[in-house]
């Protein structure tokens, strides 16, 4: 109980608050002093199936424009034991023989949403890779060729529009097994489909070598004395018309700038081991 003002008893009384009707009562006259008050509490009930879950959540995800339904669908759980209720039980099934046209874009997303998060790639990233993919969808025309390989050729793409590009490499090391020339194939086939269906190329973003270049000096365990150098160095190469891969760019003054300090690295692990050229 807590004090407040009450306007009958002319004082300060104790208050009782009665969580079922969010009233706020004096102790002493009966007076309600607040109703309908809304409790902003955290609720600490559980809602999930499994008893030992200790989700409070009991509210869906967020909306999602890029599906059907908004992904407000309702999905009917499995009945908790083996002895579960069987109105629940055959009603699951009956959900799950029905068509979803979304089912397939449902599985696609969370199979992006797993690989930017391994990357440490930012939500919205991770969105305009689910709206690739649905785009490409829409036509009608990837049937037959290699999922995984899609997918992850639409997240780099996706990288590269949003300015925060990953080499080919980094995204197969998530591509649950699709190989750089499968990405690389996939990513042409998703410019070719885009293009066709707006009219016009691609916008696919410029890469820069100091785009690649804090993550690298990271992956070495470099010192901030040392990336400021290999920083400061790859700025002033832009300076100079050098008709090389930005990665390889990068790289170069990576090796150039270790040699120079006493932080050596060998050029065999510089390339195979962190830059995943």
């Amino acid at each position: 109980m807590s004090d407040a003002f009450c306007s009958d008893c002319k004082r300060h009384t104790e208050v009782v608050f009665d969580h079922s009707a969010g009233d706020t009562v004096c102790s002493e006259c009966g007076l309600v002093l607040e109703s309908h008050s809304i409790d902003e509490t955290s609720e600490w009930r559980t809602f999930a199936n499994e008893s030992g879950d200790n989700d409070p959540v009991r509210v869906g995800g967020p909306t999602n424009p890029l599906l059907a339904d908004g992904g407000l669908t309702t999905v009917i759980s499995k009945p908790n034991g083996s002895s579960g209720d069987f109105l629940s039980s055959s009603l699951g099934r009956w959900q799950n023989r029905g068509s979803n046209p979304d089912r397939g874009l449902i599985v696609a997303f969370k199979t992006i949403a797993t690989m930017a998060d391994r990357l440490g790639l930012v939500a919205t990233i991770k969105d305009r890779a689910n709206e690739i993919y649905k785009r490409v969808e829409d036509q009608k025309s990837s049937r037959g060729r290699n999922q995984d390989a899609l997918l992850a050729a639409c997240l780099y793409i996706a990288c590269r529009q949003e300015d925060k590009p990953r080499t080919v490499k980094e995204i197969c090391s998530v591509a649950n097994g699709a190989t750089k020339k499968e990405i690389g194939r996939a990513k042409e086939y998703i410019v070719k489909q885009l293009g066709l269906e707006t009219g016009q190329s691609v916008e696919m973003g410029t890469i820069h070598a100091g785009d690649f270049m804090r993550r690298f000096c990271s992956n070495l365990g470099m010192t901030n004395q040392t990336v400021k150098a290999a920083q400061e160095s790859v700025q002033k190469s832009e300076e100079f018309d050098i008709r090389r891969s930005p990665i390889s760019i990068a790289a170069a003054v990576i090796y150039i700038i270790t040699q120079l300090s006493d932080e050596k690295k060998p050029l065999r692990g510089l390339f195979h081991s962190h830059f995943l050229i």
